[in-house]
């Protein structure tokens, strides 16, 4: 071959190389493998987290609820951001969180009105990234110092939010993530002032006995909170809104058909009438015939968890000093069945306060003397079942 087309050929040879290595680099370094290489990922402070978060949670909040590829490309992303919030809040695998990172992510989610969004997209996020979101914003109602200072400021400036999570028990898919989130909020005196105050309260002796279980029980031990932890702010609702509040609770809880109800319900009202702060609540309640009437039929329960709470607010009765006469006569009516039922009344575990009070209460009953001539028509207490 003659020396002048062996070097063209060489040369075109060497050019088609170059080419192709030209063509291949960019493509090699688009892939993320060969990036890393190159660049290492900078982490992104708690700032540019809640702000990256805040801009797809807007782009959800207004796109069309449908399956395209960027809506889904969005929520991938957003279940990264969501994540990493709850990493710097509860840090990762043994490592404890950072005061300052989590300080800076709460002064920025408030801040952003990032809470809102999180609980008006909740139902469209992914169901890992739902769990993640209730978990920031259970750990935001937590934190201490200036961070639980700026939750309350936020919560008082947007307490309409409550009504959202509230209403969440309505739907069953979120009802745990919503339940979960206003649990936390209600730490925050105003917040349970306002839900209690609100039309929502009387909703809630509905979500008590909704057939899901888990759901119900949920909102019981919400109910439990709204109506236990803020003493004085419990004492005003119940001073204001005693007559349909009581009447509700006997005749939906106290009443219902349904065990799990009735046995959390008699002893969240044990819970109630034994605090101090209740005491004037306390002696309205064991004043009415109407109310020991339910109390006694709820000792006659085959069940024994129930009977023993019930027992605990059934003394109330006996023990208050100003006893209405129609009370005086019905447990003078009743005596000698209730004497027999006490008689052979016991817990499975040996327990001297509950036998000192149930031989007190026996004593009392003993001694009563009726206030008018008693007949069969004033008994109330059917045999039961011990």
């Amino acid at each position: 071959m003659p020396i002048a087309v062996k070097k063209e050929e060489d040369a075109f040879r060497r050019s088609s190389n170059s080419l192709s290595f030209k063509k291949l680099v960019p493509k090699v370094l688009r892939s993320t493998s060969m990036k890393n290489l190159f660049k290492s990922k900078k982490p992104r402070t708690p700032i540019e987290i809640v702000a990256a978060t805040t801009e797809l949670l807007l782009y959800i909040d207004s796109a069309a609820d449908d399956s395209s590829q960027k809506r889904n490309d969005k929520l991938e992303q957003l279940d990264v951001c969501i994540r990493e919030l709850k990493s710097i809040l509860y840090g990762i695998d043994e490592s404890e969180p950072a005061p300052e990172a989590c300080a800076q992510l709460a002064q920025e989610f408030f801040k952003n009105d990032t809470m809102r969004l999180l609980i008006i997209c909740l139902p469209k996020l992914n169901f890992e990234a739902r769990k993640d979101a209730t978990r920031v914003v259970v750990n935001l109602q937590r934190q201490s110092g200036v961070s639980k200072s700026l939750a309350s400021e936020y919560l008082e400036a947007n307490l309409d939010l409550m009504d959202l999570l509230v209403t969440g028990y309505d739907d069953p898919l979120n009802a745990l993530h919503f339940g979960g989130m206003l649990k936390e909020c209600i730490r925050h005196q105003v917040v349970a002032g306002y839900v209690l105050k609100s039309e929502h309260m009387k909703k809630f002796f509905d979500y008590i006995q909704l057939p899901n279980f888990d759901v119900a029980s949920d909102a019981a031990a919400t109910f439990k909170e709204l109506m236990t932890r803020h003493k004085s702010t419990v004492a005003k609702f119940l001073t204001e809104n005693y007559n349909w509040f009581i009447t509700d609770f006997n005749s939906k809880l106290l009443q219902s058909a349904n065990y799990m109800t009735r046995r959390h319900a008699v002893k969240l009202l044990g819970d109630i009438l034994l605090d101090r702060s209740n005491s004037g609540i306390m002696v309205r309640y064991v004043s009415s015939m109407d109310n020991m009437r339910v109390l006694m039929n709820l000792l006659r329960e085959s069940h024994k968890t129930i009977q023993i709470d019930a027992f605990h607010v059934f003394k109330l009765f006996v023990a208050n000093e100003n006893k209405p006469n129609d009370i005086i006569n019905i447990l003078c009516a009743n005596r000698s069945k209730l004497l027999r039922f006490f008689d052979g009344f016991n817990v499975d575990k040996e327990d001297e306060m509950f036998e000192a009070d149930k031989a007190q209460i026996m004593k009392e009953i003993a001694e009563l003397v009726p206030t008018t001539p008693m007949n069969c028509s004033g008994e109330l207490f059917k045999p039961m079942i011990v």
